[in-house]
Order: C-alpha cells, then structure tokens, then sequence
C-alpha cells in the first residue's frame, strides 16, 4: 500500500486544499492534517454547515472526534462508502494510501456538483441519463430484430429460381453442361475410381476357393470345413452296421403286441399268412 502512494497528487491535493480552505498544511501532509480541523473547514466550504462542531483541541481523542465528524460528512455528501477511509488510516498513519483515494475523490464529487477551483484535480462523476418512451415506442421496438439474432446485410437472392419451380443441379448460364442421361452416377453418390476387377472370374465360372497359382493345394469333395459344423463331440453309441434299424424297441414295448404276434408267426423263409403266389412251370 505504501508503494501505491503518489507523491504528486499528494502535492495536488495540498494545493487545493489550501486554495479552498485559505489554511496552510505544512510541510508534513499527515501532520498537518491529522487533527481533522482543517478537513472539517475543508468540508464546510464544500458543504455548509455539515461539520457544526470542530474541536480545536490537542487531545487525541478530541483530534479522533474531528476525523470522524469529516468522515461522516463526506458519506452525507455523496461519496461511495468504498471512497471512504478510517479515522486511524490518517491519525496513526495505518493506511495514508486510502487517505490519499478518499480525497482525491472528495474532489471528483466536488466538481461533479459544480465546484470551482483555482485546482483541476479529481475525476467527474458521470451522470445518470434515464430515458423515458412512451408504450407505442416500446411496442414498436419489439418488432425490430436486434443484431445480436443475426443480420442478413450480405445476403441476397441471387441465383434462386421462383417458388415452386423445379431447381436444376445446373445451371445453363455458368455454362455447366446438362447430364448426358439419367444412368450417370455423380461423384456425390460415390465413385470407383480405384476399383478394379484383378483377381474376379469370367460371370458364371465356377470360383475355386484354392488358387493354383499361389500353390495352393486343392481340397477334396470329402472334407467338411468347419464352417459347416463339427463333429467335435458327437459319437456312435447304440449304432448297429448293416442291420435293420427297428422303429420300436421290445425293452420299452408290452409283450403279446400285435406287432410281436406277426413276427412271431412268420417263420423265416415262410411266406406269410394270406399270400399266395404262383410259379411258372418249368417248359421240358
């Protein structure tokens, strides 16, 4: 903080203070203004009559009093309570950098509300400018697109055919020839223009699945792929080899079935009940 004190305003500051006041600091700015009387006659000529009691006595705490009754008035006056410093920042030398802030902005208010000095110093506040339009005004600004919706400053119509009409994909005037018929592909659907046919078949050849020109050797009929299943897991338990497969099994059937009686009866090499055949007599 105390390298953020200026010199030069401090020299600013003594200047108007003494042109204002008609009082002299002295040589030590803080010292010379540390009782609070001369910021008090200060603050009377700003602002009549709003320090009524200044102390003039070299007590401390009647010094304190003088400071407090300054800054009080400054608040009255219309400064920021940001602007304002405490009494201690001044008396005990705590903060002479926020002491140098407040008046220099004691002096911006002062010309804010028309003081003349022999001193330009401090900044004018600005002023608060209200607008006030009547309800046809506000209503007429609610149709008005802002630009912060966007602009359509560099947009045109150029080149748009009529509503309804069928739009071409070119254009006769930019010299852009029509398609040649209706079976060309545009390169928007695609192209082939690395594709090749290396390695196909004539159209209905048969297409080996070994190459004999890599020396591939060639697959017999016999062999199954794995692809087309495996037999990893299956075996050939209760297969029986050149016999006949019987649809019932006699574990699982009653006996004296109608099934067992007949096969019971037909002897082998007997003909069967019922059937009677005939041969053909042997001719001498």
């Amino acid at each position: 903080l105390a390298q953020k004190y200026d010199p030069q305003k401090e020299a600013e500051l003594r200047t108007w203070i003494e042109s204002v006041t008609g009082q002299q600091i002295g040589p030590d700015f803080q010292k010379g203004l540390k009782d609070g009387v001369i910021l008090c006659e200060l603050m009377n000529k700003l602002q009549p009559n709003s320090v009524r009691k200044i102390n003039r006595s070299a007590q401390n705490w009647h010094q304190l009093e003088n400071l407090s009754n300054f800054i009080k008035a400054m608040a009255s006056y219309g400064m920021n309570p940001v602007d304002l410093f405490e009494a201690n920042d001044l008396f005990e030398s705590g903060n002479l950098t926020q002491v140098q802030v407040s008046l220099l902005a004691l002096a911006g208010m002062a010309k804010t509300k028309g003081m003349q000095s022999g001193v330009d110093i401090g900044v004018k506040y600005s002023e608060k400018q209200q607008r006030n339009f009547d309800e046809a005004k506000m209503k007429a600004g609610q149709c008005v697109i802002g630009l912060q919706m966007g602009t359509n400053k560099c947009a045109s119509q150029s080149g748009m055919t009529a509503y309804g009409t069928r739009r071409h994909l070119y254009d006769p005037k930019n010299q852009i020839l029509p398609p040649m018929d209706h079976s060309t592909i545009s390169l928007q659907m695609g192209t082939n223009k690395c594709a090749s046919q290396v390695g196909m078949t004539a159209p209905g050849t048969r297409r080996h699945i070994y190459d004999a020109k890599m020396g591939l050797e060639k697959c017999d009929n016999s062999s199954m792929s794995l692809q087309m299943g495996s037999n990893q897991g299956a075996n050939q338990s209760g297969q029986v080899f050149g016999l006949g497969r019987q649809i019932y099994d006699p574990k699982y059937c009653p006996q004296g079935s109608p099934g067992e009686v007949a096969n019971a009866t037909c002897e082998p090499g007997a003909d069967p009940p019922g059937y009677h055949y005939y041969r053909e007599e042997e001719s001498c």
